[in-house]
Order: structure tokens, then C-alpha cells, then sequence
């Protein structure tokens, strides 16, 4: 008997994680909104001074990527395996930048690697072939756009974590994204630079990958 609570919760999980079903597709599509719209929050309080209302709403998302992942090992079918995917780190990282008004704000910087996890939606695609035509004529170059998307803000929020608080050049992520973007496209202005070595080895791995994406 003790057993059946678990089960029926797993087999719950499971029916909207995975089924091929109306409510399924619906439940992933909310979960693709939600990881666009926490990607925009950290976008956007990167503009705004950290409040205690700020820092409750970090505690609430990171409580729900928990939840998110904490359903997803339930469900898991290799737990080991899926735990060693550089992914899951990422929403390890995630959840505890989140919570860092709990444990400090010492690790706030990892909120950036949020970012990957918009890399396991692409689990939606044979629904988005299904439901939309122009997905499905121009699937290649959504996909090449996701991936630059992707490496843009994953490097911007690198740019940004790394540099604020020691680079009066970089004070928010509109300066970041800035550098970021002239730098893949090796534009160089020059009017923003990262001094440290740090900084000279973010930019060359800018210029080095985003290149390999263009080819790609």
C-alpha cells in the first residue's frame, strides 16, 4: 500500500512529460513559456537594484525549477545517466542561484546556465512539425537562429557576471550583449574591452565558437 501514492504520482508525471496526448503537449509548451520567461527576468532585472521583492521572486522561481527537476529525476528511466547530462548541472546551478537570498549571493552568478535548459526543449519538434506548417518549411533555420540565440545570451550573461562588478564598462546587460555581439562578429569597436586575462580569454572564446556556429 505504501507503494501506490508514488506510483500513481510517477505515472501522473509521466502522462505529461512524455504522453502524446492534448494535455501533454500543452504541459510542455507551458514549460518552453516558462523557460523563456524566466530567461526574460534575468534579462530584465539585470536593469533594476535587488530589492527583498526581487529576491522573493528569485525564491519562488528557483522553488519551481526545483519542483521541474525534482519531477523529471522522478521520472527518470536511467537516473545516473541523466544525472552526469551537463543539463542537469545547469539546472542544479540554476536552482541554487535562485535561491540565493537563502543560501547567498555568493553563487548568483550561475543563474546564467538557466540558459541551457531551453536545449531540452528541442524534445518539442516533432510537435511543432505537426502543428505548425512554417515551422516545419523552415525548420533549419529556426534551429541555426535558437542555437545563436542560445550561445549570444549564454555568452552575454558570462560577459555580464564576470565583468559588473569590476569593469565600469560593463554596468548592465545591454553593455554585455554589446561586447558580445561585436566581438562574434569581430567587429571590435574597442569602446568596451575586458582587461584581465579572464576577460582576453572570454573574448577569444567568443570569437573562436561563434565562428564554429556560423559554419555550422
Amino acid at each position: 500500500m505504501k507503494w501506490k501514492l508514488p506510483v500513481r504520482l510517477v505515472q501522473q508525471l509521466r502522462y505529461l512529460y512524455e504522453s502524446n496526448t492534448t494535455l501533454g503537449y500543452r504541459f510542455r509548451y507551458a514549460l518552453l513559456a516558462f523557460d523563456i520567461l524566466t530567461i526574460l527576468f534575468i534579462v530584465v532585472t539585470s536593469f533594476m537594484p535587488r530589492t527583498s521583492l526581487l529576491e522573493t521572486v528569485d525564491v519562488v522561481f528557483g522553488l519551481a525549477i526545483l519542483t521541474d527537476f525534482s519531477a523529471r529525476m522522478m521520472i527518470s528511466r536511467a537516473r545516473w545517466r541523466e544525472f552526469l547530462h551537463p543539463t542537469t548541472w545547469a539546472d542544479v546551478a540554476s536552482i541554487i542561484s535562485f535561491l540565493a537570498p537563502v543560501v547567498g549571493e555568493g553563487v548568483g552568478f550561475l543563474r546564467i546556465l538557466r540558459t541551457l535548459r531551453l536545449l531540452r526543449t528541442y524534445h518539442l519538434l516533432s510537435q511543432l512539425r505537426a502543428d505548425s506548417r512554417f515551422f516545419k518549411r523552415n525548420e533549419d533555420v529556426i534551429f541555426a537562429v535558437a542555437n545563436l540565440a542560445v550561445f549570444i545570451f549564454l555568452m552575454t550573461g558570462i560577459v555580464y557576471e564576470t565583468q559588473h562588478y569590476g569593469n565600469p564598462q560593463i554596468t548592465n546587460y545591454a553593455d554585455a550583449l554589446y561586447f558580445t555581439v561585436t566581438a562574434l562578429t569581430t567587429t571590435g569597436f574597442g569602446d568596451i574591452t575586458l582587461p584581465s586575462t579572464l576577460g582576453r580569454l572570454i573574448s577569444v572564446a567568443i570569437m573562436i565558437f561563434g565562428v564554429t556556429l556560423f559554419f555550422n
